[in-house]
């Protein structure tokens, strides 16, 4: 049966389910790509979601491999473009990716203008339909222009909030103008947030229900899994009334609700928190095989083994069953 589809924006159809692009060109090759995508495609999946910085982890020598392979396989199969809807990202502040126009240091607007036409030209498309700020470059009450300092907000794990170690940053107006001017541009049509916490979500709209020029965002792009539900809290609440849509990402968790990492062994040597042991500090910290976390799994999947349903099947209808995602 086909993966349903709904509006996410006026004239922007999409599947209720969207294939992640994130491992392609480290852990899956450009043939298991395409096959990955060709399976989705023929699944009815019409979602698919990429950034910059990808695959991971992140490198110089394999970074926008995922968004390259998504724009070959368009060509390959030969796909009209109005039949595939693509999501990417721009990279936040981070100073340890320093291939990435050298860190990237901040989301000014000059970095922002790079990064979408360096996604465009991977891809080889002419637009993009879902720019998203991949995490914030947070900017105090005050302005600071063209400031390029490292911000803080709590995400990739962190659930407490330390104002101690919030720096200034790019305003959020400037970010805005800069997609406003690519939106203007033809280059992106709609825009989102990621791994963003309720105030950004709330800041960001509320700067583009008083400026024209500014887009407003439609979506948010945040972690969500019986793991993870900080959404839960003040997110839905924010989503549900200013009626922007969740893309909820890793529903297993990374894999650990699919029970592979609770094999008498370890799960197997290819699965990915093995695999990249030591390289993805990301996601070992966020999914730590050591934590209170993995007992909860363990529980959740004895119980889930008396179902007919499989495993993976109950994680995402639990995704479903919200009309936010």
């Amino acid at each position: 049966m086909s993966v349903p589809l709904f509006n996410l924006a006026p004239n922007l159809t999409v599947s209720r389910l969207c294939l992640g692009t994130m491992t392609f060109g480290e852990q899956n090759s450009l043939p298991q790509s395409l096959r990955l995508l060709d399976q989705a495609f023929d699944a009815g999946i019409n979602f698919f979601d990429s950034a910059e910085m990808y695959p991971v982890p992140q490198r110089a020598e394999t970074q926008g491999k995922s968004e390259e392979y998504f724009g070959q396989w368009v060509r390959k199969r030969k796909i009209s473009r109005d039949r595939v809807v693509i999501a990417t990202k721009v990279a936040g502040p981070s100073g340890q990716m320093s291939w990435i126009r050298d860190g990237p240091k901040c989301l000014d607007a000059k970095n922002i203008t790079e990064a979408v036409d360096g996604s465009l030209k991977r891809l080889q498309m002419d637009h993009i339909d879902l720019y998203q700020i991949h995490w914030p470059d947070r900017s105090r009450h005050f302005k600071v222009l063209h400031s390029c300092v490292s911000s803080y907000v709590p995400m990739f794990g962190e659930t407490e909030y330390d104002p101690v170690r919030q720096f200034s940053s790019v305003p959020i107006e400037e970010q805005l103008d800069a997609l406003g001017r690519a939106v203007d541009a033809g280059k992106i049509r709609y825009i989102g947030l990621s791994n963003e916490t309720p105030y950004g979500v709330m800041k960001f709209l509320h700067f583009a229900e008083n400026n024209v020029h500014y887009p407003k965002i439609i979506s948010v792009q945040n972690s969500y899994s019986l793991l993870c539900r900080t959404f839960d809290s003040g997110m839905a609440e924010c989503c549900h009334h200013e009626r922007i849509y969740v893309l909820g990402y890793s529903p297993l968790a990374m894999g650990i609700l699919s029970g592979k990492y609770f094999a008498s062994d370890g799960a197997p040597s290819d699965a990915r928190l093995n695999l990249f042991k030591g390289r993805y500090s990301e996601g070992e910290s966020r999914y730590s095989l050591a934590r209170n976390t993995l007992k909860l799994a363990t529980m959740v999947n004895k119980i889930l083994s008396t179902l007919v349903l499989q495993k993976n099947m109950v994680f995402i209808l639990y995704h479903l069953q919200s009309p936010l995602f």
